[in-house]
């Protein structure tokens, strides 16, 4: 039984397909997940380092900023028409699966002319375009906000589900064991500072002048820059300062942490909902729709994390923050509780059991 995911461009709207698809295949074996995707997106470098067969197309996304340049958008959108149609010939997909952004367009489209079931997933509290066009036309919308029902309609027969955003399930870690291996300090506040997997330019620049001027008594950094900003950071590491290029896995590092310094993506606020780790989200000013910062003050809130805008953030700003923060355990703990609260652990695994009961109608 085939079945159609599409959705890429960055990894918000990839890896949720991923995990949908893999507990997909664990609820029901004879499903076989084939993917669609952009060749300029992310799933250009994730796809082929995976299980599932893939098709990369010629999508291109609306440019509203110079609009002369859409053509390449029309163009793509035909040549991928003709694509999905003859992968389709060769096997009818049962479903479509979108996670959004604008790869997931075509194929969407091409199942609701050919009358194929689609599933939705939208990760963000204010949902994308193509949620918002193909949501009256779904049977199936998970929701990784429960928020975002204010701002997409759906048919009347679509089943809303909200059920988070798909990730890996935090592992059991023993806390004392991770905080050792990175060096941790008893009593220490550790603060994760992850800009996702390129890095930020604006939180390494502001967490370095923040390093310089000294950090506050009690404070240890696990400081993720991104690969290509590690050399230039690199040499303030220190008995207080961990600095890595990334962290695969991260689980030892939230494990570790007490805090965490991140960008306002779904999929970390997933993470760190689901691991019951405080937050202070800097949302990147330049996210399509400011989708972002929606997240980041939804969250807020929930009492769930501190909403710091990026025009605010600073080395003064940090340490002022941090140490409000670090001297105030019973804030933090109900801002645990708060993110727990939110956490959905086993998305995945329950997108997956309503797809295959629902729209595919096994057993």
């Amino acid at each position: 039984m085939r079945v159609f995911f599409s959705g890429g461009g960055t990894g918000g709207h990839l890896y949720p397909g991923l995990a949908i698809a893999r507990a997909l295949v664990r609820r029901a074996p004879q499903v076989v997940p084939h993917f669609i995707g952009a060749q300029r997106g992310i799933e250009r470098e994730v796809l082929p380092t995976t299980e599932f067969s893939h098709t990369l197309l010629e999508l291109h996304p609306l440019y509203r900023s110079a609009p002369w340049r859409n053509w390449r958008t029309v163009t793509g959108g035909v040549q991928a028409w003709r694509a999905i149609g003859r992968l389709a010939a060769a096997e009818r997909p049962a479903a479509v699966i979108g996670t959004g952004g604008y790869a997931a367009g075509a194929a969407l489209a091409w199942g609701h002319v050919h009358r194929v079931p689609l599933v939705l997933h939208e990760c963000d509290s204010f949902p994308g375009k193509v949620t918002r066009w193909f949501a009256p036309r779904a049977a199936v919308l998970s929701l990784g906000f429960p928020e975002a029902t204010r701002t997409v309609t759906t048919g009347a027969r679509t089943r809303v589900v909200p059920s988070g955003n798909p990730i890996a399930p935090p592992a059991a870690q023993d806390r004392e064991a991770a905080r050792a291996r990175w060096g941790i300090r008893a009593n220490a506040l550790v603060l994760l500072i992850v800009g996702g997997s390129q890095g930020s330019a604006a939180l390494n620049e502001a967490v370095a002048a923040w390093v310089r001027a000294g950090l506050p008594d009690g404070v240890q950094l696990i400081w993720a820059t991104g690969r290509a900003h590690h050399e230039r950071f690199v040499s303030l590491a220190g008995p207080d300062v961990r600095v890595v290029p990334y962290l695969a896995p991260i689980a030892d590092a939230y494990a570790a942490a007490d805090l965490a310094l991140t960008r306002a993506g779904a999929m970390t606020i997933a993470e760190l909902c689901a691991w019951g780790i405080p937050s202070v989200l800097v949302p990147l000013p330049t996210a399509a729709q400011d989708h972002q910062t929606h997240n980041a003050r939804t969250l807020a809130s929930a009492g769930a994390c501190v909403h710091l805008p990026q025009s605010e953030l600073g080395p003064d700003a940090l340490s002022a923050l941090i140490g409000a923060l670090q001297r105030d355990p019973m804030r933090r703990e109900a801002m645990t509780v708060a993110a727990r609260t939110r956490g959905r652990p086993h998305a995945a695994a329950e997108i997956a059991d309503i797809i295959a009961t629902h729209v595919l109608k096994l057993p």
